[in-house]
């Protein structure tokens, strides 16, 4: 009998395991797989996009520092008929009453994006709802129209600023499609960014000071309408109720 010795895993095979364990992790990191299921417990999640075949998506703004641009990007949204949905921050919203109304006053939706500004993760519920029911009253107060839609700041969450927004009749808002426009990239590469990443139920998401967002945006919305989509604000993209989220942060209409 002839015994044949049993041959070590290879430095080399060892290494790509490891590089696929990595990217692995990376990527379930990078959805909501893993914001729904991490050190033994599961968390709750926003609305990232939506499941839907007909082609709706949704483009939005937050504003927090500075209105440049806002004038021009209501102007390009007049011109391809589309429109969306904004998130404020209070103080901006203190700071910009005018532009506040107008906004609504030109068929868009604004939404908060908290009181302060803050990582919604470090607060306590007190908290949480102060940054939520004050923020909501003020941008209540200038347009005269319910606020329903929340976007965490940073995009930071936990279970108890998902649970608090429910509690409050308040639909925590993601994105799916990040234009990454604060980092001042060029319009073509927000263009081409945005452009590539779409699908029907999209939640696509801008600044409404980004450096070169204006600039890209006529070529974004053409672009995608080009293609076929229809631009709806996210109150109208979203379901409301008989709904589910599944793990990579999608809602789902219950059947």
């Amino acid at each position: 009998m002839i015994i044949r010795a049993v041959k070590k895993p290879t430095a080399l095979l060892l290494t790509i395991v490891a590089v696929v364990f990595f990217c692995l992790c990376y990527a379930v990191k990078s959805t909501g797989a893993y914001a729904v299921y991490y050190n033994g417990t599961t968390r709750k999640l926003p609305i990232y996009s939506v499941d839907r075949s007909d082609n709706k998506i949704s483009i939005s703004f937050d504003c927090a520092y500075g209105a440049d641009y806002t004038e021009k990007l209501l102007d390009t949204l007049d011109e391809y008929n589309v429109k969306c949905t904004f998130f404020a921050v209070e103080f901006w919203v203190k700071k910009f009453p005018d532009m506040v109304k107008k906004i609504v006053d030109r068929g868009h939706e604004i939404g908060t994006h908290s009181k302060t500004h803050p990582k919604m993760s470090t607060l306590s519920n007190s908290q949480i709802k102060e940054e939520l029911l004050s923020s909501k009253k003020a941008i209540e107060d200038i347009t005269g129209t319910t606020v329903e839609l929340f976007r965490p700041p940073f995009g930071d969450y936990d279970n108890e600023v998902i649970s608090t927004c429910n509690e409050l009749s308040l639909y925590p808002i993601q994105w799916d499609v990040d234009s990454i426009d604060w980092k001042d990239i060029t319009a073509k590469q927000i263009v081409n960014r945005v452009v590539s990443k779409t699908k029907s139920g999209s939640i696509i998401l801008c600044h409404n000071n980004g450096l070169h967002t204006a600039e890209a945006l006529p070529y974004v919305l053409s672009n995608l309408q080009e293609k076929g989509y229809k631009f709806v604000k996210i109150s109208e993209l979203i379901y409301k109720e008989n709904y589910k989220i599944n793990s990579f942060g999608v809602q789902i209409k219950n059947d």
